[in-house]
């Protein structure tokens, strides 16, 4: 397959700019696999598709505020985005701008110290005084919306750009299939036996890259670290024993227990370890056999993007093609902050 084949016009008007005055009011449209058969409903209704015995995996990583502007002693303004968490010190930094090994800046007046760099467009940095890098960060930066919202981070994203039950810090992109997902809800599955696991997978700013080759097999996947406690992998062993369902909400927990699929067989056997890591560095696209997830809860997609194809790959080209002509024909909104999908 081809880049091009995951290509469609998404008109400007059907991308979501800010989130939905209330949290989990946005629409859902549910996608039935085997039938191909489309309903419209509600986010709040999730719970009336998921049955006793099915599982909800949800991605409990925490965004943070990654986007912070610095001066050199020249005066020179440098914008700086913290990247990903992965298993070392989260201190690499997207920079735009002229940095060097060495240089110092300031930054709400506390120094910052130019340690390597490491790539085109990436930096080392470390904190020069009693305030730590990530201290900094948190403090005085910026929420890091998706570069497609076209606007600056404004005091709604700082509570909206993140889920209720962000826990672990280290992402710098949401996992925005589970920002609608509210306490309520979350009650309403437990109430009617559906499980509730979380997994942490940090998200790093390449879930908004383009593909920019055409061959499916040039294309380099990022890689995103994450963590499965062993409770949650025990329950994905029980749930899959008993003939239950793994319902991913997000592309993020799919890409996590997909890379994990063969090491969580046998992970309960493994002495002295609470959590099983990795770099989920998967690239799913049409062809692809799934092995643990079976439905998934998801967000309408960017033309080409990875994401998209991998929930192609779940639902059928097909399927997926005509879901997404019913959604925009109906007015459903797009991307982060829009509305959503079920396929089962």
């Amino acid at each position: 397959m081809r880049a091009g084949d995951f290509d469609y016009e998404l008109p400007e008007e059907k991308i979501a700019r800010y989130p939905p005055e209330e949290r989990g009011s946005t629409r859902l449209l549910v996608l039935e696999k085997s039938s191909g058969e489309i309903r419209h409903t509600r986010y709040a209704a999730v719970d009336e598709f998921l049955q006793s015995g099915d599982l909800l995996v949800l991605n409990n990583t925490r965004v943070l505020r990654a986007r912070l502007f610095a001066c050199k002693g020249t005066g020179a303004k440098i914008e700086l985005m913290l990247l990903e968490k992965h298993r070392e010190e989260q201190n690499l930094v997207l920079y735009r701008g002229r940095l060097k090994k060495g240089d110092r800046l300031t930054a709400h007046g506390h120094e910052l110290v130019v340690d390597d760099i490491v790539d085109s467009g990436i930096a080392r940095l470390s904190a020069g005084g009693e305030v730590s890098l990530m201290e900094l960060f948190e403090h005085f930066g910026g929420v890091p919306i998706p570069p497609y919202l076209k606007r600056e981070a404004e005091e709604v994203d700082r509570e909206r750009y993140q889920t209720v039950f962000a826990e672990l810090p280290g992402s710098v992109a949401a996992p925005t299939a589970s920002l609608n997902m509210t306490p309520e809800l979350l009650e309403k599955l437990r109430d009617k036996g559906v499980d509730v696991a979380t997994l942490a997978l940090h998200v790093g700013l390449g879930t908004f890259l383009p593909i920019r080759v055409e061959s499916l097999q040039e294309h380099v996947m990022h890689r995103e670290f994450y963590s499965i406690p062993r409770t949650t992998a025990e329950k994905i062993r029980r749930v899959k024993d008993s003939g239950g369902r793994i319902v991913a909400v997000g592309t993020t927990v799919t890409r996590a227990l997909e890379h994990a699929a063969d090491r969580l067989e046998s992970f309960s056997a493994v002495n002295g370890e609470d959590q099983l890591t990795g770099e989920a560095d998967i690239f799913i696209y049409p062809g692809y056999r799934f092995r643990i997830i079976d439905a998934l809860l998801t967000n309408f997609h960017a033309p080409r993007s990875t994401v998209l194809m991998l929930t192609a790959a779940f639902s059928g080209p097909d399927n997926l093609r005509r879901a997404y002509i019913a959604a925009l024909d109906e007015g459903y909104y797009f991307l982060s902050y829009g509305d959503s999908m079920l396929i089962v």
